[in-house]
């Protein structure tokens, strides 16, 4: 694994009507909708460590404290950047910026954790497995 504390990974991507408020169960609110902006921060985090990590491992996100700071319009391009700001054993904590071509709109921490994929899917097969037979 060759993570170190302070990487920083970036993804941007163009709003387009279907990640506005509206489409998503906020009526008459035609901007970038927080939960779009919450998958945004995850996937820039996601994509940019994913590299990094032994053959059969991935991760998964265990927490996210974000804030909406600005609404932005769609066509706006939206850049998130992801700093790896500490390592823990497993536990891989970011801090989070999205900003729109004016402004900074959203910030946060996210941690993720590093799991073995086989693993994980087995867990969840099993738990699946059991809701079915319920």
């Amino acid at each position: 694994m060759s993570l170190h504390e302070g990487m920083t990974f970036e993804k941007t991507w163009k709003v387009t009507g279907a990640e506005a408020a509206d489409r998503h169960g906020n009526p008459f609110v035609h901007v970038l909708t927080t939960p779009v902006v919450v998958e945004w921060m995850e996937e820039a985090a996601t994509a940019g460590v994913q590299p990094h990590l032994a053959d059969g491992q991935g991760t998964v996100g265990s927490t996210l404290t974000m804030t909406h700071l600005a609404p932005t319009p769609i066509g706006l391009v939206v850049r998130v950047v992801a700093k790896l700001t500490q390592i823990d054993g497993r536990r891989l904590i970011f801090r989070i910026e999205a900003f729109d071509e004016v402004e900074k709109i959203a910030e946060c921490t996210h941690e993720r954790v590093i799991v073995n994929l086989s693993r994980f899917h087995e867990k969840a097969g099993r738990k699946a497995a059991g809701a079915r037979a319920s």
